[in-house]
């Protein structure tokens, strides 16, 4: 009996700890072929994305611009620029960055836009870039 209860209470501890953090948000780029500025972000940004805070809190999806948009998708307005970062939980947009700023400037933006999404990043004691 003690071993099922136990049992009851990890799923319950497991439940109250899940939340927006739980949900599937994940970070949209909406990039085409022969975007210089998507090319730039992928030699600037692409290698570490996965491996930072944000990387682990908004996993990167990539669409292409001229694709007709993932029926799981629910945004704002259809993505004109290239490359466009959509921050979506469970498929709805949330924020969204158009154009690459570069490296400087994407990281900072990329940040303010989790913290207004109240999307908190994975592991924060870690370096986030």
């Amino acid at each position: 009996m003690a071993r099922l209860r136990r049992g009851a209470l990890a799923v319950l501890a497991a439940c109250a700890l899940s939340g927006p953090a739980a949900a599937d948000t994940a970070l949209v780029m909406v990039e085409e072929d022969g975007c210089v500025w998507c090319a730039r972000w992928d030699a600037e940004i692409a290698p570490a994305y996965p491996n930072t805070a944000e990387g682990r809190a908004a996993p990167l999806r990539r669409i292409d611009l001229r694709a007709p948009l993932p029926e799981d998708l629910s945004l704002d307005s259809r993505p004109r620029i290239t490359p466009t970062f959509i921050l979506v939980r469970d498929g709805v947009e949330l924020d969204r960055i158009e154009g690459y700023p570069g490296a400087d400037f994407f990281w900072p933006m990329l940040g303010a836009m989790l913290e207004r999404s109240d999307v908190a990043p994975a592991n924060p004691d870690l370096p986030s870039n």
